[in-house]
């Protein structure tokens, strides 16, 4: 592994490292989770936003949109497209709560 493999997310030979076990923990422990793909641009690659029913949410990198696909299936939640879809606004809300709370010093 290079020295800054670590920094981009790559793992022994160059390969991206990919953190679904963390995606499948956190689904499982939260209820109404949805799955919004999020495309390969210049900058990211392509990842997944799981979505709980309060708003909570995680981001990680995953290999294809494909693969988001088959993890909700595995998962047995839906998968949405953020380009067709957007983000759901109780995920905005959730932010914007928790970022008020890190304000008073309360999170």
């Amino acid at each position: 592994m290079g020295f800054f493999d670590r920094f981009r997310g790559k793992g022994a030979g160059g390969r991206p490292v990919y953190d679904t076990a963390h995606l499948e923990s956190w689904a499982r422990e939260r209820h109404g989770v949805e799955a919004y793909v999020e495309p390969k641009t210049a900058v990211t690659e392509t990842t997944v936003v799981l979505i709980a029913h309060d708003g909570e949410w995680t981001r990680r990198r995953i290999s294809a949109p494909a693969d988001a696909y088959r993890l909700g299936q595995k998962l047995g939640i839906p998968v949405y497209d953020t380009n067709l879809m957007g983000y759901p606004q109780r995920m905005r809300d959730y932010t914007a709560r928790q970022n008020a709370l890190r304000k008073r010093g309360e999170a």
